[in-house]
């Protein structure tokens, strides 16, 4: 890393919070550590943190009003947790602008893999802009626009949106998703693509992700084929080591 990246642990339990602020300051990171839903927000505002590690039931304020604060001013990457295994939470979550998210218990070693990917994915070079159908991907800005309209989505929507539409026919395994997007692969982090791909799906339009049952998903508008949509045949990926589904639709 060109700096020391600084992440903003909001935990009130104590015991949790010393350990993620252990580990983190262990693998290199600057860390400061706070209790409280208000005093998150006022500190995220005063350091400007790369990245905001947020704990869902917080005393003052909840972490989905803190997440939904810290993102009205100033775009800052979150991984939140949860001790709730409850989609709804999940959801909201991601809507509001959360990257990623952990339910407790979790691997200290798995936070810091989720932290580095979401980090990673805000400095990778971006790609030239993408025309696909009524969608449009300019990933130097960062911007969407589907139907003429601006549609606001989270780095992480952001990533895995334009991921599928450079691949145009091709449709991956989510576990293929979980390593070009997130960083990591883990069969645990299926529901993370599922409930990333519902946001998207909801924001934009239903038939913008394709899900092809046994594989995977892959990018609606560009999966139409000359003679009229066959389903895709796994191709291989050398790269990822697992096949890819690809109906010959070049990328």
């Amino acid at each position: 890393m060109s700096k020391q990246q600084h992440v903003l642990v909001v935990e009130d339990e104590q015991t949790i919070a010393d350990a993620i602020a252990s580990r983190l300051v262990s693998e290199g990171f600057l860390v400061t550590s706070v209790g409280d839903g208000l005093e998150a927000v006022r500190r995220c505002g005063e350091l400007l943190p790369d990245l905001v590690v947020l704990d869902i039931n917080l005393p003052s304020l909840n972490g989905l009003e803190v997440c939904r604060q810290i993102q009205a001013t100033r775009r800052v990457p979150v991984v939140m947790l949860t001790a709730r295994d409850h989609e709804s939470d999940m959801l909201v979550g991601l809507g509001i602008g959360a990257d990623d998210y952990l339910t407790k218990p979790f691997s200290p070693r798995e936070l810091v893999a989720r932290i580095r990917a979401v980090l990673r994915r805000t400095v990778e070079l971006p790609a030239p802009q993408l025309e696909r159908g009524s969608l449009t991907i300019d990933p130097i800005a960062r911007l969407v626009t589907f139907d003429g309209h601006h549609v606001h989505l989270t780095p992480t929507e952001f990533d895995l949106l334009l991921t599928l539409a450079e691949l145009g026919g091709a449709v991956l395994s989510r576990e293929q998703l979980l390593s070009k997007v997130w960083g990591y692969r883990d069969g645990s982090g299926a529901r993370t693509v599922d409930s990333h791909v519902r946001s998207l799906r909801r924001k934009l339009d239903d038939d913008v992700i394709r899900t092809v049952h046994g594989i995977g998903y892959g990018f609606g508008s560009a999966l139409r084929t000359a003679d009229g949509g066959a389903e895709p045949r796994p191709v291989s990926d050398p790269a990822a080591g697992n096949d890819i589904a690809s109906d010959g639709v070049n990328p």
